[in-house]
C-alpha cells in the first residue's frame, strides 16, 4: 500500500477493482483540517475521467507499469503511432488517452510509454523539448520595455511566447509542463 503523497503523474491506482491512471494532480494544504491530494483520473479501460480525492491518510493501491522509450512516428487523425527503437515494436494511443500532451507532438520525439502488461495507457513528455521557429514577427525597434514577448509558431504547428529577439529560423526550447518558451539553443 502506498500515500497519496507518492502520486505522480501518470501513476496507475487500482479504485473499486478498476485501472485509473493520474492526469493531473494537486497537493492541497489547507489552513484548517488535514492535507489532501486533488487528482483527475481516466479509468483505463472506459476513458472515463473524473476527479478524485485523496487524504493523506489513506492508503492506495499503486499498480506496477513499465516505463518504454519510444519514437513519435505519425498520427492518422485518431491515433497515435509509437515505435520502440529497440524491437522495432508499434503500438497506439487515441488521442484521449493522451490528453492536451498531444500539441506537443513532433515525428521523431523521444517519448515514454507506459506500459500496464502489454496495454499502452499513456505518454509522458520530456521535461523541454527542441523546436525550430517558422514563423515570428519582426522585432520592434526601440523597445526596451524589459520583458517583451510575441507569438512564435513552432515547426509543429505550435505558438507559443518568446523574447522579441527570437527569429525564424532558430531553435528553442519549450517547457512542456508549463508551454513555455525556456531558452534559445546556441549551435
Amino acid at each position: 500500500m502506498a500515500s497519496p503523497n507518492d502520486i505522480k503523474k501518470g501513476t496507475v491506482i487500482r479504485l473499486n477493482g478498476e485501472l485509473w491512471v493520474v492526469i493531473e494532480f494537486q497537493r492541497v494544504s489547507p489552513g484548517k483540517g488535514s492535507s489532501f491530494v486533488r487528482t483527475r483520473v481516466k479509468n483505463i479501460r472506459s476513458g472515463k475521467i473524473v476527479e478524485q480525492n485523496f487524504k493523506s491518510a489513506e492508503s492506495l493501491e499503486f499498480e506496477d507499469v513499465q516505463y518504454k522509450k519510444m519514437q513519435y512516428l505519425y498520427s492518422d487523425g485518431q491515433l497515435y503511432t509509437f515505435m520502440d527503437n529497440q524491437s522495432y515494436e508499434q503500438v497506439q494511443l487515441s488521442a484521449s488517452d493522451i490528453g492536451d500532451d498531444v500539441k506537443y507532438f513532433k515525428e521523431g520525439l523521444e517519448v515514454t510509454i507506459i506500459m500496464h502488461g502489454e496495454t499502452p495507457l499513456t505518454v509522458q513528455l520530456p521535461k523541454k523539448i527542441q523546436y525550430q521557429i517558422v514563423s515570428a514577427p519582426p522585432a520592434v525597434k526601440g523597445d526596451t520595455s524589459g520583458n517583451v514577448t510575441k507569438e512564435v509558431e513552432l515547426d509543429n504547428g505550435l505558438k507559443v511566447r518568446a523574447p522579441i529577439f527570437i527569429k525564424e529560423g532558430e531553435q528553442v526550447m519549450v517547457n512542456t509542463e508549463t508551454g513555455e518558451y525556456t531558452e534559445r539553443v546556441s549551435e
